[in-house]
């Protein structure tokens, strides 16, 4: 069972809990399965290639100046992932590792990468993450901080460029999407573009209230990210397949509606339980699967902003 099976498994409470179970970054939620998993590699130009199975999915360059990653899966798969990496590369060390945001099955490898000298390159807020205890509410967990030489080690705030063997890696900021620290990594020459958990596919995108991501944020990312693309471009979500521009752009359309719709719902004064059986997600839910956990943390953010959305609320 992935993350996301495991998580929609169960809504969760709206509340907060009183008492919470501790989750070392290092290790991994229980899902019900060995650590070794089928790892598949899918190439998606000259030199980079994409590793699914491993958590979170791996992008992975192959450069004369070293192997550059986006995201390292979870630790579980952290060992297995950065086998294969060794072995379809011949590179002995990883140069650089990007982190799409702070979750655990994106940032599993930073501790073995970054005690072998990686650098790491993030948001700022991702870096902040990682540097203390977070209270999951939603997933019923706490998340202790990542020692030292396992945080990213090179920050930003808005964007940036790097040229990189032969590559122009354009790299920037998504305010408040899936979590607030989410970023995009663009291949521009490959024409491949790194969503991470902005893109979702097959169920309901994550809202990590906790971690100060809503709904709003997240339609806006999507736009921003379908701005960057073609019909040529490759996009790769935080898990599964290789999307495209439409793909982002109908998840980009869904957002929308069903931020306009929950914050009407919310005017009227309506609970988490008050929108699910309203059941505001019915014509989406055949491509985006079961809404409860969707809603319960989209609700949250909506409350936080809901001076902010002046236009909905009555």
């Amino acid at each position: 069972m992935d993350r996301r099976a495991f998580l929609r498994a169960a809504v969760p409470a709206a509340a907060a809990l009183s008492a919470l179970p501790t989750l070392s970054r290092g290790a991994s939620a229980p899902r019900g399965g060995a650590s070794k998993t089928e790892l598949t590699v899918t190439e998606l130009a000259e030199r980079l290639f994409l590793i699914r199975g491993g958590g979170g999915n791996v992008t992975v360059f192959n450069s004369p100046e070293g192997v550059l990653l986006v995201d390292g899966g979870s630790p579980e798969h952290s060992a297995q992932v950065l086998k294969l990496v060794r072995e379809r590369t011949g590179a002995s060390r990883v140069h650089t590792l990007f982190n799409t945001h702070w979750h655990w099955d994106q940032t599993g490898s930073n501790r073995t990468l970054g005690r072998a000298g990686t650098r790491i390159l993030a948001h700022e807020n991702t870096r902040l993450w990682l540097t203390t205890d977070v209270n999951s509410k939603w997933e019923h967990r706490v998340y202790e901080p990542l020692p030292k030489e396992a945080q990213p080690n090179q920050t930003f705030y808005t964007k940036g460029s790097l040229e990189f063997g032969g590559e122009q890696i354009d790299y920037g900021y998504l305010p408040q999407a899936h979590t607030d620290g989410d970023i995009y990594v663009f291949f521009r020459k490959a024409n491949v573009l790194v969503a991470g958990d902005v893109l979702s596919v097959g169920s309901y995108p994550i809202l990590d209230y906790c971690t100060n991501g809503w709904i709003g944020g997240m339609a806006e990312a999507t736009e921003t990210l379908a701005k960057l693309c073609n019909d040529q471009t490759q996009v790769i979500p935080g898990v599964g397949p290789v999307q495209g521009r439409a793909d982002l752009e109908a998840e980009h359309k869904m957002l929308a509606t069903l931020k306009r719709r929950l914050s009407d719902l919310l005017a009227q004064g309506m609970s988490v339980q008050d929108m699910i059986e309203a059941r505001p997600t019915e014509e989406f839910d055949a491509q985006w699967g079961d809404p409860r956990l969707f809603i319960a943390n989209a609700w949250p953010g909506l409350v936080h902003r809901a001076r902010e959305l002046g236009a909905h609320i009555v």
